[in-house]
């Protein structure tokens, strides 16, 4: 029997995970926590819970009896530049309450996203691997780095198996943006299906690697659910499906809306994306837990754009039976 706990379970990987783990676990072995929460958190045990204070963590750990935890309260990218001291006290201060809380109370799993924001301008920007040397550029990278060398420490020290991955820019349509720096993507997409024109804060050659949100999903759960002994890193794993510019992008979009345009003025965030890789090798995660993407960029462009026109249509109904009761 698991109960699994979520932190910063309103986020755009939270929203996503809840549904999957209650497929798979049931809604009773899932508990969502976050300091505020949306429409999205699903018919899941909900707990107010703010990760920087390790006491808090430690009353919903053992009054709930939590076997294992998904880390995922975070201050992301472009919002960390902003706000570099808070990004760290909640990023880096807040993952160290986690584990402590953990440890005290011996939990056995913790997976925590990490980033391609690990990396730096000393990389070589195509096909980087696990082990390439990390020294950031962002104070988002570095709180990265930071959980990955505590996944190191706490795993080694107190025996809890923690464990995750590097994400590239991860494309969903059940989340709006969320202050990523990936986050061009899925506002482009947006504004295209509002049939809306866009203006994008990257250079449009500017390449990245994306999934798309099914694929990291499936991630997390393989890596949750494998084997302690096949696994040879703690959160150093790459996994990636696909790179694109903007523009390219742009292109692919513009295949279903003929009228839609974009500008490009870049802004902070550029000098971000130009810090991060172009592609990640991610043969180790496919070979020790069976990480395999299901979607290439073409599926992704089109279920996209099949259910925000969805999600659009449905706004439209709500609206009209709200002003026409």
């Amino acid at each position: 029997m698991v109960t699994i706990l979520i932190t910063g379970s309103s986020g755009q990987i939270g929203s996503d995970l809840i549904p999957a783990l209650v497929r798979k676990y049931g809604k009773s072995s899932v508990i969502a926590s976050d300091i505020t929460f949306s429409d999205r958190d699903y018919d899941v045990e909900k707990i107010r819970l703010d990760v920087t204070k390790k006491e808090d963590i430690e009353t919903v750990i053992k009054e709930k009896s939590v076997t294992d935890i998904f880390h995922l309260g975070a201050i992301l990218s472009a919002s960390a530049e902003k706000h570099p001291y808070e990004a760290f006290f909640v990023n880096g201060n807040g993952t160290l309450n986690v584990m402590e809380a953990a440890a005290k109370y011996s939990v056995n799993r913790i997976i925590i996203p990490s980033s391609i924001a690990v990396f730096g301008n000393d990389i070589a920007k195509e096909r980087v691997k696990p082990m390439d040397s990390t020294h950031p550029t962002t104070m988002y990278g570095i709180t990265k780095v930071l959980s990955e060398l505590l996944a190191q420490y706490y795993t080694s020290t107190y025996g809890i198996s923690v464990r995750g991955m590097r994400f590239p820019g991860i494309i969903s349509y059940e989340t709006p943006p969320m202050a990523g720096t990936t986050d061009y993507a899925v506002d482009m997409f947006i504004h295209a299906v509002n049939h809306e024109n866009y203006k994008c804060y990257l250079k449009p050659d500017t390449p990245l690697p994306m999934m798309y949100f099914p694929d990291a999903i499936d991630a997390l759960v393989k890596i949750f659910e494998a084997e302690e002994r096949s696994l040879r890193y703690r959160m150093e794993y790459n996994v990636s499906a696909f790179t694109f510019t903007p523009s390219e992008l742009y292109s692919l979009i513009k295949e279903y809306y003929p009228d839609f345009s974009v500008e490009y003025e870049p802004d902070y965030r550029q000098n971000i994306a130009e810090s991060w890789p172009h592609s990640l090798d991610y043969f180790d995660a496919v070979k020790d837990w069976g990480y395999s993407p299901r979607f290439s960029l073409n599926d992704t462009v089109k279920d996209m754009i099949v259910n925000l026109e969805r999600i659009r249509k449905e706004n439209d109904m709500k609206k009209t039976l709200t002003q026409n009761p």
